[in-house]
C-alpha cells in the first residue's frame, strides 16, 4: 500500500512538512510506502473549466505544469493526505488550484478517487485552520473518499519553520493520525488483523 501527501505550503521544510513526515513515521512502521509531493517550488495554474478532460482522466493543459503528474499519482495511491498552512483562513493558493483542477476531472470521469483513504493537515500561526481542514476534506468527500481522523484536530500551531515541533499535542495528534490511517487502510484491503 501507498499513501502520498501533498504539501501545499510555500515553504518546503516548514512546519506542514514536519506534521506530514510524524504521521508518515507511523505509516511506515505499518508497512505502508510513503511520498511527499511538495507545491512550494512550483506554480499550479488554476481550471480553465474547458471540461476537455472528460473521458481522458487528466488534465488537456497539465503538460504545462506539474499537475498530471500529481494527480496520476493521487490515482494510483492508496491514501492521500493534503496539507496546507492556512493563508487568510483557508487553503494555500497551489492547494486550491490542484484540488480544483482535480475535481473537475474527478466529476467528468466518475470514481477515479472512490474509496481511497484521505486525511488533511493543517498549520497555522493563530487561527483559521479549521477552515482549512474542512476546504481539504470537503474535496474526499465529494469523490466518495473515506476520511481517516484522529483524537482532536489535525492542526498544529507555530509560526517560524520549526515551532510546531514545541506544539506537543499535535505531535501526539499526527501519531494518533497516522495509526488510524493505516489501520482503515489495512481493513480496506482486507486485513482483519487488529
Amino acid at each position: 500500500m501507498k499513501v502520498i501527501a501533498i504539501n501545499g505550503s510555500a515553504r518546503e521544510n516548514g512546519n506542514t512538512r514536519i506534521l506530514i513526515e510524524r504521521v508518515f513515521k507511523r505509516l511506515e512502521e505499518e508497512g505502508i510506502e510513503t511520498e511527499l509531493i511538495s507545491l512550494s517550488k512550483n506554480t499550479v495554474l488554476s481550471c480553465k473549466a474547458c471540461f476537455t478532460c472528460g473521458g481522458k482522466a487528466k488534465c488537456t493543459f497539465g503538460d504545462q505544469d506539474i499537475f498530471n503528474n500529481i494527480f496520476e499519482k493521487m490515482k494510483a495511491a492508496d491514501g492521500i493526505i493534503l496539507a496546507s498552512p492556512s493563508y487568510s483562513a483557508n487553503i494555500s493558493s497551489n492547494m486550491q488550484a490542484l484540488l480544483e483542477r482535480a475535481s473537475v476531472i474527478c466529476d467528468m470521469n466518475p470514481d477515479l478517487l472512490t474509496h481511497k483513504v484521505g486525511t488533511s493537515i493543517a498549520t497555522e500561526r493563530r487561527a483559521g485552520a479549521l477552515n482549512t481542514i474542512d476546504a481539504m476534506n470537503h474535496f474526499f468527500l465529494n469523490h466518495e473518499m473515506y476520511i481517516a481522523g484522529a483524537t482532536y484536530w489535525n492542526i498544529g500551531a507555530g509560526k517560524l519553520p520549526g515551532k510546531v515541533e514545541k506544539d506537543e499535542e499535535a505531535l501526539n495528534i499526527m501519531d494518533n493520525l497516522g495509526k488510524n490511517m493505516a489501520y482503515l487502510l489495512k481493513k480496506l484491503k482486507g486485513d482483519n488483523r487488529e
